[in-house]
């Protein structure tokens, strides 16, 4: 379909009266509604002709075709039937967009009775419909296409080995008459959106050079996994580019295993059968990121009767990349210099993307030190990202807390992974989003939970997760009491989790004495969800480590989605001791050494235990110690008490348990 403006000089200037003279105009604009309508009917439905505006001797028309035909030939006609002579005419190609525009001029001058109408009667209105579906967007081609010129540029841009000889077949035979069908349709997989866009420009402008395509106008139709766009859009889409070109750019990035939403699937199906049944009316550029191999497969199984010339770019040598890259050099107005040129291997290949990446940052290194030789000093962004510590206070919170080795090294290689995506983004390396599920393993008392929320917290202020809020529940919260409970109540925790942590205690608990009964409901659904919910999600699952051990088997898919396993190592002495003076402290407390080498005793003696609490242990002993240094005060008071005293635990306010063997504790006495 062709939509032209075309500038009309009249003959007899007087036929048009001035605007002024409402009255006279709009008999004069409304005499032209039936010669439009009569015009379109005559035509058989393939052509409509229309005044946009009229004054000073010169009409504004406006003409939809769909097929080709002269515009010249068609405007006189139609201002023949209203016995209009003229001396010049103009006639461009223009957008859709531009021709709605005048036949809302057209609308309001009253030469016509409807510009939706209109539309609807090539079945484009949906395009053009205030609350239209479909995104997509136009373009015209410049026309003046030189052979070797267009050679020369494909050449450059690396695609000698695909493009350059498609560039050299469409030449060899010129299409003079109408156009009659298109023998093939192209496939594009290239990672660089700039350089698909390029590409296209340099297809189409040789189709339409070499009568290809007739049409100057073309289409770029967006569209992901996630669109969802009626059938009729791609239908109106593919009328409105009759005699021209359709390039379809997917722009989704694919998941790690290569599916995507079903919507995604139903969206490709609908176009790709449009561009089937439109195969010889409109020429179709299919455009994909190279790296979407199964999406390119998920294209081609529903283009079957399409035959399709592949682009893509040339992987080089050095010899012909170091070309490049001077070339580059050259574009931008800079002197090359040895360290523009990368150290290969022997039979290293580039692409253009790689290529691209080492002249950008040697170029942005040769500004800071040869061109602008003052901030040779200054740090990099990526210098500052690499060098940067992680946000926030949780972080710092965690790093100051005793022992938890595995822990902190578990968040820092999740921190890093993170840092690494923003630090080689441009670089084209694809970092899929990781499973970061986790199973806590240790006995009461050594900081699971603790960490758990200081790792939500984290996730949070260095923007992994959206929300960072710990969401804690056991078997009671997602195991139901009846027969069909069970899986709605997972998934309602699951839902309650987005964004969050969702931290199973005891998880060991879901394991029912018989398998098939509500504990495997329950387990069954949380690795369903934790499969679904793995991009701002976290599952930590916590509990005793002989018990885990069999909770993981429980389920052969569970263990296969836990990233890490972090074991919890009960605290050694030196470690309890540190953990006491941080609860002293966080009370506004100081231990004496008196008091530190009792509690030293005192947990030597204590962590053989096989109920020892580690952290929960001695966070009771030092508020039982706070308690009797109260007591100790109040019974000892006197006003010459300094803050020192008062802020003071000492060894007679550590408690020796009933249950402990006392000896190697009461060997150091109650010094202070």
């Amino acid at each position: 379909m062709l939509f032209y403006k075309i500038e009309a000089v009249l003959k007899n200037s007087d036929l048009i009266p001035q605007i002024k003279s409402r009255d006279i105009y709009l008999a004069f604009s409304s005499g032209f509604k039936e010669k439009s309508a009569d015009f379109y009917d005559k035509s058989g439905g393939d052509s409509y002709c229309f005044v946009s505006k009229a004054a000073n001797g010169i009409m504004t028309l406006g003409l939809i075709l769909r097929n080709i035909y002269s515009p010249e030939k068609c405007v006189l006609k139609y201002l023949r039937s209203a016995d209009i002579a003229v001396t010049e005419l103009h006639a461009e190609e223009i957008t859709l967009k531009r021709l709605k525009l005048m036949l809302t001029y057209s609308l309001r001058a009253d030469f016509i009775k409807d510009d939706d109408e209109v539309l609807e009667l090539f079945g484009i209105d949906r395009l053009v419909a205030y609350h239209r579906s479909v995104s997509f967007g136009e373009a015209l081609l410049d026309g003046n296409a030189d052979r070797e010129e267009l050679i020369k540029v494909s050449d450059s841009i690396l695609l000698s080995n695909t493009l350059t000889p498609e560039l050299k077949r469409i030449y060899e035979m010129p299409v003079k008459n109408r156009m009659i069908g298109h023998p093939v349709h192209y496939f594009v997989k290239i990672d660089d959106f700039e350089k698909r866009k390029k590409l296209c420009r340099i297809l189409l402008s040789a189709l339409y050079a070499n009568g290809r395509i007739k049409s100057r106008r073309f289409c770029f139709a967006d569209f992901d996994s996630e669109s969802n766009y009626p059938d009729e859009d791609y239908e109106a889409l593919y009328k409105s580019c009759e005699n021209g070109a359709v390039i379809v750019r997917y722009g989704d990035e694919e998941r790690k295993n290569g599916s995507f939403a079903h919507s995604g699937g139903s969206i490709i199906a609908a176009l790709c059968e449009t561009a089937v049944r439109y195969r010889n009316k409109v020429l179709t550029v299919f455009c994909l990121p190279a790296s979407a191999n199964k999406t390119a497969e998920t294209f081609v199984s529903h283009l079957g009767t399409l035959s399709l010339i592949e682009i893509y770019e040339d992987v080089v040598n050095i010899d012909k990349g170091t070309e490049y890259l001077k070339a580059l050099a050259k574009k931008n107005k800079i002197r090359p210099d040895r360290n523009l040129i990368p150290k290969a291997k022997d039979g290293q290949l580039f692409t253009a993307n790689q290529l691209t990446a080492i002249f950008e940052d040697w170029y942005d290194k040769k500004l800071r030190t040869s061109v602008f030789p003052q901030y040779s000093s200054t740090n990099t962004v990526k210098s500052n990202i690499a060098l940067s510590k992680p946000l926030g206070s949780a972080y710092s919170r965690l790093m100051e807390m005793p022992g938890l080795e595995a822990a902190k090294k578990t968040i820092d290689r999740a921190l890093n992974f993170y840092k690494a995506q923003k630090l080689f983004k441009d670089k084209r390396v694809s970092f899929d989003r990781p499973s970061m599920h986790m199973v806590f393993t240790g006995n009461p008392g050594t900081a699971k939970t603790t960490v758990a929320r200081l790792f939500a917290e984290i996730m949070k202020e260095n923007g992994i997760l959206s929300k960072g809020e710990l969401y804690e529940v056991g078997r009671a919260d997602i195991v139901g009491k009846y027969v069909g409970h069970t899986a709605p109540l997972v998934k309602s925790a699951f839902k309650r989790a987005q964004g969050s942590v969702l931290f199973i205690d005891e998880a060991y608990s879901l394991c029912d004495d018989k398998s098939g009964l509500y504990g495997d409901e329950a387990i069954n659904t949380i690795v369903q969800e934790m499969e679904n919910n793995r991009d701002d999600m976290i599952v930590i699952f916590a509990g005793y480590p002989d018990e885990m051990e069999n909770f993981l088997q429980r389920n052969p898919g569970l263990s296969s989605r836990i990233a890490f396993h972090i074991d919890f190592e009960d605290y050694t002495v030196s470690e309890l001791c540190d953990i006491s003076r941080l609860i002293a402290d966080s009370r506004g407390l100081s231990l004496s050494d008196g008091a530190i080498q009792k509690l030293n005793a005192l947990f030597e003696a204590a962590r053989i235990k096989p109920d020892f609490g580690n952290g929960r242990y001695v966070r009771n002993i030092i508020e039982k110690a706070h308690m009797t240094q109260a007591e100790r005060l109040v019974e000892n008071y006197n006003e010459q008490l300094t803050d020192k005293e008062i802020c003071t635990l000492t060894a007679e306010d550590i408690e020796i348990p009933e249950n402990l063997n006392t000896s190697k504790v009461l060997k150091i006495g109650f010094a202070s």
